[in-house]
């Protein structure tokens, strides 16, 4: 069940509070870096990530410079982070897509970004938003989980998480509020063990809501057989 739209108001209002400096946490210069490093975040942490950018980047910034390595060559370069194989001959790919399609610009479309090796939909968000100022929500893990716990979106794929949460936010929100879920994803509400106790969202949120309950059932004290004393016995 989705939030009340005045839940959803107080939800993000509290988001901001919360997390009014959010921002993109990959570093990058210009928006090749941040499609490179957006590819490569992929089931990997943004600090690794950036870690292997920060070797990268220095040297090889465009796409002209990863389309002229090879595959093995850029594999090399990114093998500590996961998938390396796959994102090497995505990247490589691209770089030359780029040269080849767009004069070795990356394009402010989703229609074309899309259309690039190793480019779905919440990589094309995010250089959207990031490098160029589109409102978009690009719906990752983090956005993906937290929104649905909080009731933001009610949904069992990111591509109806993402049109659900386009319609419930205000557009002009759309990029600022892509990040608050993702820090509130890293900071508190946890895949495994969610901080609920502790999450000033709690009263809105119907999964911390639902699990405060269960860990109040479990804890409370077991009932007693008024004749002998004994635990009553389990239902």
């Amino acid at each position: 069940m989705a939030a009340r739209r005045a839940d959803t108001q107080a939800i993000l209002e509290r988001l901001q509070q919360m997390y009014p400096d959010a921002k993109c946490a990959l570093n990058h210069r210009n928006a090749f870096e941040l499609l490179v490093a957006t590819v490569l975040s992929a089931q990997c942490t943004d600090a690794r990530v950036n870690i292997v950018t920060a070797r990268i980047f220095p040297k090889y910034n465009r796409p002209e410079h990863f389309a002229a390595l090879t595959v093995d060559e850029i594999g090399e370069m990114i093998r500590d982070c996961g998938l390396w194989q796959s994102k090497a001959k995505n990247i490589q790919a691209l770089s030359r897509l780029l040269l080849e399609r767009h004069g070795g610009e990356v394009p402010s479309t989703m229609e074309e970004l899309i259309q690039l090796p190793g480019v779905g939909r919440k990589t094309a968000n995010v250089v959207l938003s990031n490098a160029f100022g589109v409102p978009a929500i690009a719906v990752d893990t983090h956005v993906f989980r937290v929104a649905n716990r909080l009731g933001l979106a009610d949904a069992k794929t990111p591509e109806e998480t993402e049109q659900q949460l386009m319609r419930r936010i205000p557009r002009a929100l759309w990029s600022q509020a892509h990040h608050w879920l993702i820090y509130h994803g890293r900071q508190v509400c946890h895949a495994r063990k969610p901080q609920c106790g502790e999450c000033p969202l709690l009263p809105h949120c119907r999964f911390g809501r639902q699990g405060q309950k269960k860990t109040g059932s479990q804890q409370s004290p077991p009932r007693r057989n008024r004749r002998s004393g004994a635990s009553a016995p389990k239902s």
